[in-house]
């Protein structure tokens, strides 16, 4: 999976670390994928929204699909999410940099998952779409 492609292609993104505090990285990913008009879905369940968009508490109460699940946790707190994504039925995940760990990409080979990890959205979405 490439990530230039699957930011061009998919429509959807579920982010799940979605915060409402400004010094976060999961704050920053909702701000930048609302500015460029990418549908996005937060998930946390400290919020009930964040920068207007309704935020959920987990992937399992979202209203519909996402293309993709985005995972911005804490390493040790990603593996955790994988089955989720594969119960909903999504296929592909984004592990951005510090937000992933060797556990998660095995989690995600033994699940079949499509992957990127490694690869921040934020820095793609700037350089491509500006």
């Amino acid at each position: 999976m490439i990530a230039e492609e699957i930011l061009k292609s998919e429509s959807s993104f579920a982010i799940v670390g979605a915060s409402n505090e400004i010094m976060k990285y999961g704050y920053e990913l909702v701000c930048v994928f609302k500015d460029y008009g990418i549908r996005i879905f937060p998930i946390n369940p400290k919020y009930e929204e964040i920068e207007g968009i309704k935020c959920y508490p987990s992937l399992k109460e979202l209203p519909e699909k996402p293309d993709v699940v985005l995972i911005a946790l804490a390493p040790k707190n990603t593996i955790n999410v994988l089955p989720i994504v594969k119960e909903i039925g999504v296929n592909k995940i984004w592990l951005p940099p510090n937000c992933y760990d060797d556990s998660s990409i095995e989690k995600a080979k033994e699940l079949n998952l499509e992957y990127i990890h490694n690869v921040c959205p934020i820095g793609l979405l700037r350089r491509f779409f500006s």
